[in-house]
Parts: structure tokens; C-alpha cells; sequence
């Protein structure tokens, strides 16, 4: 996909991964979006990337994720400025295991939500463009956080749903790609925050489990997930696809075949 002229969506885009995957969009001369609940990060991105990008490049919505009249109506923004949507990154998350339900909420509605509002505006039956939509899950997506069970099921769930709607998607002719990333550990605010004694609750007498993993899997840059994103967003037979993004670089997950989970026939 050229994304020359391309309109995108990054929500979480304020800080962290969503920044970086709005400024890979601009340098590839799309123009961008971006959804944040932090309303004075997100002026401050907007104003940093006007300066040079330009300002009919950047349009920045406050946004609640996990509010269905917010979203809507930042879709409906969006699509005023910038005339139509080609790319949507549900990035957008929180690691909080004493509010379980806002993470439930965030990282997995969230994701659920902003893949069907993209989908009315994208979808070519709805007379859309079509385009890819881009879902953040976490390497937690595929095997456990002992000590972030909460963020590990609404990473899980992440996986699930996009796999199943790429399958939809693809059935139903909508000619919208639907991926989903796994980054591993990443130097951002989520990462310090997530070790907190607030955020960890119950779990914090055993947080060593997950600094236990961070230490087997390093810590990676946002410079380093931004790669396999925008790897993802241009490679046009992608799609349904689970991109694992390490230390070591970025690679398709394989998923288990139909034939590894079917129950064997058995013999006495």
C-alpha cells in the first residue's frame, strides 16, 4: 500500500508506540489522526509534528476509548478533515490489574469498538476505501504474564477477535486487512507503569515473574516496533497475520493448524 495521501488513525497516539506509528504514517506522507484521552499530551504531539509535518498533515480528537459517543464521533472528525480513512492502529491500552475492568475495557472493547467504527467508514460495501486496520496485542497475547493475568486475557481476546475478523473481512468482501502486532517489552510509560503497586494489586508480591521475563526478552526501543508496523501496513498480502516484534526483530506467529487441534481418534 502506498501511503502517499493515505488517511490513518492512531488511537493511544499521544505518547509511547502510538506516536511513533503516527510519525512513521507522516514521514510515508499520509496524513494522520490522532485519538488520545490525554488531551494535553495529545496539543503537545499535535503541535511538535505540525512544525514538521505541516498542519493539514495532523488532526488530534480527545478521545476516551471507551466511550462509544467519543469514538464515534472522532471517526466522524476524522472523516470530515480528511475525507475518508485508510488505515485505523487500535493502540490504545492500559496495564492495571486492581481495575480490572477498565483494563477489560480499554485493551480489549477498546480494540473491539475501534475496529467496527473504522469498519463502517472503511468497508467498500459501505462505499469505503477499503485499507488495513492495525490491532496492538502484546507478546502477553500468546503466553502468559503471571503476574498481569487480566492484561494477559485481554491480550488473548485482542488475538482472538483479530483473527476471526480478518477471516470476516476477507469473506464478506469488505477489502480491509485486518493484522495484529505482539511487540515483546518496550521502553514506554506502560512498561514502568505496569510494575507499580497500584497497578499490580494481588500480584505485586510476584512481580519478580515478570521481571523475570523482561530479563529473558529484553527491552526493546519504539524505533524497533515502528519498523515491523510500518512493514505491515505496506505489505498488502498480509492479512489475519500476527506479527511477533522482539529484540531480534519481527516475524509471523504460527498458528496451530486445524489438524493440531482436532481430537484424535483413539484405540483400546
Amino acid at each position: 500500500m502506498a501511503l502517499d495521501g493515505k488517511v490513518a488513525v492512531v488511537t493511544g497516539g499521544a505518547q509511547g508506540l502510538g506516536r511513533g506509528f503516527a510519525e512513521v504514517l507522516l514521514k510515508n506522507r499520509a496524513k494522520v489522526s490522532l485519538f488520545d484521552v490525554d488531551e494535553v499530551s495529545g496539543n503537545t504531539t499535535k503541535c511538535v509534528l505540525e512544525k514538521e509535518f505541516g498542519p493539514d498533515q495532523i488532526l488530534f480528537c480527545q478521545c476516551d476509548v471507551t466511550s462509544e459517543e467519543q469514538f464515534k464521533d472522532a471517526f466522524q472528525r476524522t472523516v470530515q478533515k480528511f475525507g475518508g480513512i485508510n488505515i485505523v492502529c487500535n493502540n490504545a491500552g492500559i496495564s492495571n490489574e486492581t481495575d480490572w475492568e477498565k483494563t477489560v475495557a480499554v485493551n480489549l472493547n477498546g480494540v473491539i469498538r475501534g475496529t467496527y467504527l473504522a469498519l463502517n467508514h472503511m468497508k467498500k460495501e459501505n462505499g469505503g476505501r477499503g485499507g488495513v486496520i492495525i490491532n496492538i496485542a502484546s507478546l502477553a497475547g500468546i503466553g502468559p504474564l503471571p503476574a498481569s493475568p487480566v492484561y494477559t486475557a485481554s491480550k488473548h481476546g485482542v488475538m482472538g477477535f483479530c483473527r476471526a475478523m480478518a477471516m470476516a473481512s476477507d469473506a464478506a468482501g469488505y477489502g480491509v486487512r485486518i493484522n495484529v502486532m505482539c511487540p515483546a517489552y518496550v521502553r514506554t510509560a506502560l512498561l514502568s507503569a505496569a510494575s507499580s503497586p497500584e497497578c499490580s494489586g494481588d500480584f505485586y508480591s510476584i512481580k519478580h515473574m515478570n521481571k523475570k521475563s523482561v530479563e529473558i526478552f529484553g527491552i526493546m526501543e519504539v524505533s524497533d516496533v515502528v519498523k515491523a508496523f510500518e512493514s505491515l501496513v505496506l505489505d498488502e498480502s498480509q492479512n489475519g497475520t500476527a506479527v511477533i516484534v522482539d529484540t531480534h526483530g519481527f516475524y509471523n506467529f504460527k498458528f496451530p493448524s486445524t489438524e493440531d487441534i482436532l481430537p484424535r481418534n483413539t484405540t483400546e
